[in-house]
């Protein structure tokens, strides 16, 4: 689980999939929460909930896994509604790694 960094990332619709697929996760604000949108051990894709915590201190899934990014940008989550549903009204920020 990385960081997130303090600077906006200026990325398109057409280019997150690329982009998750090359970094592996990505923080998403909106409607007053932060998403951490990651890939797990095996390449599946989960949106984690950053309010919450599990038992080992990781943030808690809040969407199925599933094994494509392109499959993962239409999967409801929030209220029925996807990334790609929440985007026009989201800020993301790249996932850096603790110093």
């Amino acid at each position: 689980m990385g960081m997130k960094a303090t600077e906006a990332l200026e990325i398109s619709f057409e280019d997150l999939p690329n982009y998750l697929r090359a970094n592996h996760a990505v923080y998403m604000d909106v409607a007053g929460k932060t998403y951490y949108l990651t890939d797990c051990n095996d390449g599946y894709w989960r949106v984690q909930n950053t309010d919450e915590l599990n038992e080992k201190g990781h943030y808690v899934d809040c969407s199925e896994l599933v094994y494509l990014a392109t499959e993962f940008i239409d999967l409801p989550f929030a209220d029925g509604k996807s990334i790609a549903d929440l985007f026009g009204d989201a800020t993301f920020y790249p996932s850096v790694k603790a110093e």
